[in-house]
């Protein structure tokens, strides 16, 4: 099943679920002590880091001002239970969505789409909260959404992935560089923003970022073994449901979705579970340690990470050739079916 259809030319953005529930027994948002909900993962004196997280300083104070949450997402509820995760057919193996394994999951609420750029605008004026992307001075972007300007400046792309490259001034306010701004964009998916960054939005929103398991529970829309959200085919009746890179690529985009970078929220049909861009348009944040190494062992609640997790940095993943040449795999298989 293709579940990590994404457009090439966006990067990361949040999905919350709701801190109603409890997880594990532990209270959501939460972990055992390894350090997954901190925006600090680094350990002291060999120690195990502290679950404390220094994001809690923006609900705390910002709640105490204002309980208007007015522009928060609407929250789904997803009665959880029995599913089968990842596929015995993974079409890059490296991804490590197999084997496929039974996972039971507690019911939670889920946010019906991406935080928004007007979302996270709100966030950033109430706390003043500064992005690692601002900090830096820089972020990734992709090539062919750059002007001539900021191509011009490029000294170096990523080696393995050409089409990505750092660029000066880039940032959540400035998706494709300085001489690029949000204003007519606040529907958009936000854009730039790191683990940590994800984690202070909800933390000041009283939510948490999803697991691996209940992003793909949510994903799926209460179908099993199909190849995307809303069926086998990639475009029933004719009709795009996810803002996906449609020509040659890196090298063309025929935007024949109707959208040639990320597209405003709500601009495709929902899935069965009610939930929006739930594939495609930009790549979302789980709360978990990123693992390619599963059993097929039945799993509860399986935590954000294992308890056997080394520390280290962390991992991120940049979007491969082998993404498009997965969603080509995925079409030509559809029209076998």
């Amino acid at each position: 099943m293709a579940l990590s259809l994404r457009s090439c030319g966006a990067v990361l953005s949040v999905v919350c679920v709701s801190l109603q529930f409890a997880v594990n027994g532990l209270e959501a948002g939460s972990s055992p002590d390894c350090g997954c909900s901190s925006l600090n993962r680094e350990p002291s004196e060999g120690k195990h880091p502290s679950c404390e997280n220094p994001a809690d300083k923006y609900s705390a104070v910002v709640n105490e001002k204002s309980s208007d949450h007015d522009t928060l997402s609407k929250m789904v509820l997803l009665q959880g239970g029995w599913f089968l995760m990842g596929t015995d057919e993974p079409g890059i193996p490296q991804d490590g969505e197999g084997p496929q394994r039974r996972v039971w999951l507690d019911p939670f609420h889920i946010e019906e789409h991406e935080v928004t750029n007007k979302q996270f605008q709100r966030f950033t004026n109430q706390t003043g909260y500064v992005t690692e992307a601002e900090r830096f001075g820089d972020s990734f972007v992709f090539e062919g959404l750059l002007s001539e300007d900021i191509k011009s400046s490029l000294s170096h792309a990523v080696a393995a992935a050409p089409w990505w490259s750092p660029v000066k001034g880039a940032d959540w306010r400035h998706p494709e560089g300085p001489d690029s701004d949000i204003a007519d964009r606040m529907d958009h998916p936000v854009l730039h923003v790191s683990w940590a960054d994800a984690q202070a939005y909800c933390q000041w929103a009283q939510r948490r970022l999803p697991t691996e398991a209940e992003w793909e529970f949510a994903c799926r829309g209460g179908l099993q073994d199909r190849l995307y959200p809303w069926g086998n085919k990639l475009m029933p009746r004719g009709q795009h449901y996810a803002n996906l890179w449609q020509g040659n690529f890196p090298n063309h985009n025929t935007a024949e979705d109707g959208y040639s970078k990320a597209s405003p929220v709500m601009s495709f049909p929902a899935n069965g579970f009610g939930l929006y861009d739930i594939v495609g348009n930009v790549w979302e944040w789980t709360a978990d340690w990123w693992n390619v190494h599963h059993t097929r062992d039945h799993s509860r609640n399986p935590p954000s990470c294992p308890a056997t997790q080394h520390y280290g940095p962390e991992r991120m993943y940049i979007c491969q050739e082998a993404t498009t040449e997965k969603t080509k795999k995925d079409q030509k298989q559809e029209q076998t079916k």
